[in-house]
């Protein structure tokens, strides 16, 4: 006697070309998947990282101070500032040609700028000269930008603090500038109202 066959068959392969249009659906899927994800990274272009005020307000200060202290100015020297300020960052990626010129009010940088007119020549050379030797021992790397006739720029190669130091023959202006690099600015910041940003150039401060 025969065996009975099952009352339905098993199911069958898909023919091949069915298998080969769900698997180009699947691809197409994580491709477009891909796509938008990879469009809004060329859109908004690489994320700031998140800004310390403080930190960078303490570290342009301390900075600022030992080339103030390496200079070597007389004693009753008052170096002209406006303590730490914050400047302009930019909006990153394709989004930029948007925002031509418009500044980001969610992240800023930071800088602490002094000057003195009435510096010697040969002051000024043997000032930048320590204070030259000084950043590269401590591992700071010279950048391409010039701080003036005779000047330099070195940045860190951690924090991206960048130190500038410059020196204009017509006024004998020796002048310094420390920056720290944009970053997002903590929820209620508010750089108008901020007693961090005060500098008090003296032997405190640059030690």
């Amino acid at each position: 006697m025969r065996p009975l066959l099952p009352s339905r068959p098993f199911p069958r392969r898909p023919p091949l070309p069915r298998l080969l249009r769900r698997l180009r659906r699947a691809l197409a899927g994580l491709a477009a998947g891909g796509l938008a994800v990879g469009g809004l990274a060329v859109w908004f272009g690489a994320p700031y990282p998140a800004a310390d005020p403080e930190a960078s307000a303490a570290r342009l200060k301390a900075e600022a101070g030992r080339v103030l202290e390496e200079a070597r100015l007389p004693p009753d020297t008052r170096p002209v500032h406006n303590g730490v300020e914050t400047g302009t960052c930019y909006h990153r990626g394709l989004r930029s040609l948007a925002h031509i010129d418009q500044g980001r009010p969610d992240v800023r940088s930071f800088e602490l700028s002094w000057q003195v007119t009435g510096v010697p020549e040969k002051t000024a050379a043997d000032a930048q000269e320590r204070t030259r030797r000084r950043l590269t021992a401590a591992g700071w790397t010279r950048v391409p930008e010039s701080g003036g006739e005779g000047g330099f720029r070195f940045e860190h190669p951690d924090s991206g603090d960048k130190v500038d130091v410059g020196w204009w023959e017509p006024t004998g202006t020796y002048a310094v500038s420390v920056y720290a690099p944009c970053g997002r600015l903590p929820e209620g910041f508010d750089p108008y109202h901020w007693t961090s940003a005060e500098w008090f150039p003296g032997a405190a401060d640059r030690h």
